[in-house]
């Protein structure tokens, strides 16, 4: 297990921006942690996730260098964009069957420092988590390591704080473009209904 205290381990959540969402997460207890390093967790990392990750990434590459060719490659933009939104749709359904019922639990909140979920048991502060985060919406899915750092317990629910143990740092982007992204959506949403309300 990691050497850092709680409050290092607290600090470490809190180091990045994360944000109130609904999604869901797979977990599963990691009961041996005597093999538990960095290697072995990337090896036992499914295909798929290592796949989805590569494709972003790809993606996300290969638009920045046509950025720099100004309007002679705006069309070329859109075609690109266009065909890795075919792509986007096929890897969140290989994505989708990873989503197993019997491991499933409510996710609430997600950053770049880790997650925060609902479940109807508590897990114990330090019990190390394999999770599976499932962001469908925006076609994305992470596979990585956590750690409970803190359990509330509320109206026979228990609310679990969750730090990154292992996670690939391609995957840690991901998921703070995605919380960035997802703060946009919801402060367009947020300003639509103040103009509904002004406009009444």
């Amino acid at each position: 297990m990691s050497p850092l205290s709680l409050e290092q381990k607290l600090a470490q959540y809190d180091e990045f921006f994360a944000i109130e969402h609904d999604f869901s997460v797979n977990i599963m207890a990691i009961d041996n942690t005597e093999d538990c390093n960095f290697d072995n967790f990337v090896s036992n990392m499914p295909m798929p996730f290592k796949l989805a990750t590569d494709m972003n990434s790809i993606d996300q590459s290969a638009l920045r260098s046509l950025q720099g060719l100004g309007n002679s490659a705006s069309q070329l933009v859109g075609f690109l964009n266009q065909q890795s939104k075919k792509i986007d749709l096929l890897i969140g359904y290989i994505l989708s069957q990873q989503d197993e019922l019997q491991h499933r639990y409510q996710g609430v909140k997600f950053g770049g420092g880790g997650i925060k979920f609902i479940a109807p048991k508590a897990f114990n502060a330090g019990q190390l988590l394999e999770l599976k985060i499932f962001l469908l919406e925006s076609h994305c899915a992470i596979y990585c390591y956590g750690e409970v750092i803190e359990v509330e317990s509320a109206n026979e629910t228990f609310t679990h704080k969750v730090t990154f143990h292992f996670i690939r740092e391609e995957d840690r982007e991901t998921l703070v473009r995605n919380s960035l992204h997802e703060q946009s959506k919801q402060l367009q949403k947020l300003a639509k209904l103040r103009n509904q309300e002004n406009e009444q």
